[in-house]
Parts: structure tokens; C-alpha cells; sequence
């Protein structure tokens, strides 16, 4: 693999788990209705805010290359869990709202654009993943 990243994930206690990511650290955990204690975000809240934190970077990217503001810029994500097996998010819901008046050509531009971030192309063409249990 080219381009590599590495994330390490540690046991915290309960169902938190610290995450490391370059000198970060995040914490995620479950709700206290399902055990946790409601320290951090879930990972798969945290999969949606990956999703709707790199439409973000990518609106906000587009607006500064043609001048125009981005303060105000909000992204929103709503999403549902499957009802069935396997578990998952059966959806996904964005709403990006750009600061400033765009015109329809430029709106369309935005559209386009943020439709192609990094994480959505990774949903749209599924990276292969291997997971391998090894012994401590």
C-alpha cells in the first residue's frame, strides 16, 4: 500500500476504547443505555462525523478557491441503523449549508464537489479490508 496511514486502539475501561491517530487521541464509547459510559462519540457516529467533517473540508475548500466566505458553513448528517443483519447504517443524510448567496452554477459546482470527498469515494468504491487476530 502506498500512502499509508496507522491507527493504534487501546482498551480505556467499560466500552471505551482510546484511539490514536498522529500524536491524537480520541476517545469513543457507548451510550449508558447500552453500557457505556457515554464518554465520547460511538464508532459508528464517529464513521458518520468522518463522512460529514471531510464534505466540510471539501465545501470549504471550493468556497475558498473562488473567494467566497466560509464562515457560516454548516454540514449536517442524519443516519439510520439497519433494521436487519448484518449491523450497519443503512443511510446517510447530509446537508450542507454554505454561508453567502451562490449562484446555480456555483451550487452545482459545490455539489459536485463535495460528492467526491475522500471519505464518500471510499464508500462509493469499498476499500478491501483484512483483519487478522494474532496472538499478544
Amino acid at each position: 500500500m502506498s500512502n499509508t496511514g496507522k491507527i493504534d486502539v487501546t482498551f480505556d475501561g467499560g466500552e471505551s476504547y482510546r484511539i490514536g491517530v498522529r500524536g491524537h487521541e480520541l476517545l469513543v464509547d457507548q451510550p449508558t443505555e447500552t453500557g457505556g459510559d457515554d464518554r465520547g462519540p460511538t464508532p459508528v457516529e464517529l464513521f458518520v462525523a468522518s463522512l460529514a467533517s471531510c464534505i466540510a473540508y471539501y465545501a470549504g475548500r471550493y468556497l475558498e478557491r473562488h473567494d467566497l466566505p466560509r464562515d457560516g458553513l454548516q454540514v449536517t448528517a442524519e443516519f439510520a441503523m439497519a433494521d436487519d443483519r448484518p449491523a450497519r447504517v443503512s443511510g446517510v443524510r447530509i446537508r450542507v449549508v454554505a454561508p453567502g448567496s451562490l449562484t446555480d452554477t456555483r451550487r452545482e459546482a459545490l455539489q459536485a464537489v463535495v460528492h467526491h470527498c475522500t471519505v464518500h469515494n471510499s464508500l462509493s468504491r469499498p476499500p478491501e479490508v483484512s483483519i487478522d487476530v494474532v496472538p499478544a
